[in-house]
């Protein structure tokens, strides 16, 4: 590797974490005196504030990568511009493409950063984010999500009104076997109870019907335990689990929801979908921005940092609305998660032709 090359990763790099530690400071700043009069009313001990902020801060650098790398490119090769350097290294017979790649270099090194923090630190920060707000921000959660269906087995499937994670009480309660089609029995009941002592679901006033060709039998209790594949964290999950999940438990939770035939793995699917994905963003948005700025303007870098901001926020728009769209039901989740990174891509391509030889 040259000196040249060696200078541009090491300034790439240095102004990186410089523009990610001045970005995270700014917004965990404000972040602390909207709440800090919350921090006092509710007496929050000083330990779990500074915890909670060490986390959020992780989450702050995964959500603001895309803003800083971009930034921190623009303005190392517009500094390099206006000091006629990059006119002289092509001038010298080095390709454009062989300039660019120490900064593709540097970003790859950050994308790699980012895929192991998204993979298997940002998890615990960002479970830790939202347990600290369910406790001392928010009120307390009483109900899960109503209407629950899941599958607890090769041929059954359960189904709850409400579940109170309180009393760990379930309400409503419907258990179906279903072989080829073809409803075998049915048991029905008020409600369902978790028993923390022997570790098992408690059925109260229970009905049970159970089809043999044209003849039925039915049975009716007052109570029954009963073994199922579920326990009661499994209905007292945060909205984002998903995203407090390391790469290997969210593939193990995958597999579990889908073979529950739970409505909600398409979120862990696409969770995982956008881990593989974020780290290409880095490289894509480096190569954009050497593009844009390489050549040298009368008005300074000001300009080229300025369309470095607006370009990193219409990726970060898009990457929101690719996201939701996905999560909403699109036929292709994938395609909609990467969709942001094609649009660059090619836009890239598309400006590549623009650039000085």
């Amino acid at each position: 590797m040259k000196l040249l090359d060696k200078l541009i990763i090491k300034d790439f790099l240095k102004t990186y974490f410089f523009v990610v530690v001045m970005l995270v400071l700014v917004v965990l700043v404000l972040d602390f005196t909207e709440k800090n009069d919350t921090y006092i009313r509710n007496d929050v001990p000083s330990r779990e504030i500074f915890k909670y902020m060490a986390n959020y801060g992780l989450y702050l650098n995964n959500l603001l990568t895309p803003i800083t790398v971009f930034i921190s490119v623009i303005f190392i090769t517009s500094k390099m511009a206006g000091r006629t350097e990059i006119i002289a290294i092509l001038s010298s017979g080095v390709s454009f493409m062989r300039m660019l790649r120490p900064f593709l270099f540097a970003a790859s090194m950050i994308g790699g950063a980012s895929f192991l923090l998204n993979g298997w630190v940002l998890p615990g920060a960002t479970a830790g984010v939202t347990e600290f707000r369910i406790n001392y921000l928010e009120k307390e959660k009483t109900t899960s999500e109503a209407n629950i269906h899941i599958k607890v087995g090769e041929e059954s499937y359960a189904y709850i009104s409400r579940f109170y994670n309180t009393s760990l009480i379930g309400y409503s309660f419907t258990l179906e076997t279903i072989k080829d089609g073809e409803l075998l029995a049915k048991l029905t009941a008020d409600n369902i109870e978790w028993d923390t002592a022997k570790n098992v679901w408690t059925i109260n006033n229970w009905r049970l019907r159970k089809l043999k060709g044209r003849t039925e039998e039915y049975t009716v209790g007052e109570e029954l335990d009963t073994m199922l594949s579920i326990r009661p964290e499994d209905f007292d999950l945060p909205p984002n689990h998903h995203e407090t999940l390391k790469l290997p438990e969210l593939g193990k939770q995958i597999k579990v929801l889908e073979a529950r035939g739970a409505d909600n793995v398409g979120f862990y699917k696409i969770e995982r979908y956008v881990r593989f994905m974020s780290p290409f963003a880095a490289i894509i948005l480096t190569f954009i921005g050497v593009i844009m700025s390489a050549k040298k303007t009368r008005g300074g870098s000001g300009f080229q940092i300025a369309m470095g901001f607006l370009l990193a926020f219409i990726y970060i728009i898009l990457f929101i609305l690719a996201r939701t769209f996905a999560e909403n039901g699109a036929t292709y989740p994938i395609f909609a998660v990467w969709l942001p990174n094609i649009i660059f891509a090619v836009t890239g391509l598309l400006l590549y032709k623009t650039v000085p030889r």
